[in-house]
């Protein structure tokens, strides 16, 4: 047996017979024609497609998020079964997750995949949002020759500005040049932004803009802000900006002790419920969470069931941070508690902690940023306990990196 050939006990071998089989039975493996592409070579559609935008291109409706996967065989699996677009970062496991994928891919035809990257521009102010003098386009264009230089790859098909929140960082010239050279130069097809926060003023803010061509945007049942995302990707559709949403699963659980799970179906069908969301990209960790998407996006529509599983269940604080940084005014050493929250999900939802010690990292936070204080003062809008979780989540400063990879 081939090293990582078996993960959660369900062997990539089983699931090509089973899972596979049971597509083409339905029809999901007959191909449905090929879409032109600046390549000459495009991937069959094999599963149920949507445009993305105004690039012209389609995805399954469904994508796999890699970030939380290492396991080469689970990728190879999900290409196999027609899900052709695949979502990674420069940062994702300390570039290993783009070494990974370069080993799969090199021995795939450049035209039977998409891969989209995102890359940081560099640091940020955390009160504002705006990218700080030292955000060096050139620093950008070095990390995104390494992205390609891990994924074996001459282009990649969507190159994202990482982790974008403001209007102001949206639009920041410098970088918008350096993609656009990228992009007249054939090393990225399209460009496009990620944002974990104010996505409506971001979306917004693209539009203006008119050089990104696609938005990444968190986007699920548990914001409380999601009719107004649902109102900004409707905007960014009309004008042909393609739309991926991601944070679709909403942190996984309702509670830190995992002991309620949310409806992973449910979470999933309520984002594609929305037409105007081109494709979403929850991770894959497992063979098992692959067959439910590829199940999902068979039958996509939500039973009544599924629709009650959505509401919370009672005192339901939960992992997921709604990033709707109320509370950043509030904290008197002005910690960046939204990205705290974020890698405190990443450690106890997805178990991501390696991911989860960078986020810490790059925080640059002391060790003991609530030393001095009594009672903290920050009061979060959704109830978390927000000393309690930057304290428990701290300790990852420390660990040996070899250890969490």
């Amino acid at each position: 047996m081939k090293p990582k050939e078996r993960q959660e006990g369900f062997p990539r071998r089983d699931f090509l017979k089973t899972g596979l089989a049971g597509l083409a039975g339905l029809g999901f493996l007959s191909p449905l024609g090929a879409q032109e592409k600046a390549t000459g070579e495009t991937p069959k559609a094999t599963l149920p497609q949507r445009l993305l935008g105004r690039t012209g291109i389609s995805l399954p409706t469904v994508s796999m998020g890699v970030m939380n996967s290492d396991n080469p065989n689970l990728v190879a699996a999900a290409l196999d079964a027609g899900i052709t677009f695949l979502d990674t970062a420069h940062v994702y496991q300390r570039g290993r997750n783009e070494e990974m994928l370069g080993e799969v891919l090199k021995e795939r035809k450049r035209g039977s995949f998409f891969l989209a990257t995102k890359v940081p521009g560099g640091p940020m102010d955390r009160q504002t949002g705006r990218f700080l003098p030292e955000a060096s386009p050139d620093e950008f264009l070095q990390r995104f020759d390494l992205s390609l230089k891990r994924l074996r790859l001459d282009y990649v098909d969507i190159l994202y500005l990482h982790g974008v929140s403001t209007k102001e960082a949206a639009l920041y010239e410098p970088l918008l040049k350096a993609m656009e050279r990228l992009k007249k130069d054939g090393r990225a097809h399209w460009l496009g932004v990620s944002t974990h926060s104010n996505e409506p003023v971001v979306m917004d803010a693209v539009l203006e803009g008119g050089v990104h061509d696609v938005v990444l945007t968190a986007y699920n049942f548990r914001q409380d802000h999601r009719e107004e995302v649902k109102a900004a990707i409707a905007r960014c559709a009309a004008k042909g900006v393609g739309i991926i949403a991601m944070k679709t699963q909403a942190g996984v659980y309702w509670d830190k002790e995992k002991s309620k799970p949310i409806d992973m179906r449910a979470a999933l069908k309520w984002v594609l419920a929305d037409k105007n969301v081109s494709t979403a990209i929850p991770g894959i960790t497992t063979f098992e969470q692959l067959r439910m998407n590829l199940e999902v996006m068979k039958n996509p529509a939500m039973t009544m069931d599924e629709r009650k599983a959505l509401t919370p269940p009672p005192e339901a604080a939960g992992l997921f941070c709604q990033q709707c940084e109320v509370c950043l005014p509030q904290c008197p050493h002005n910690l960046p508690i939204p990205e705290l929250m974020r890698g405190y999900m990443y450690a106890y939802g997805y178990r991501n902690l390696a991911l989860a010690q960078e986020m810490v990292i790059a925080s640059k936070v002391a060790d003991n940023p609530c030393q001095g204080c009594g009672e903290c003062s920050v009061r979060c809008a959704k109830g978390f306990d927000i000393r309690g979780r930057v304290q428990e989540l701290l300790p990852l400063k420390s660990v040996p990196e070899g250890m969490l990879a």
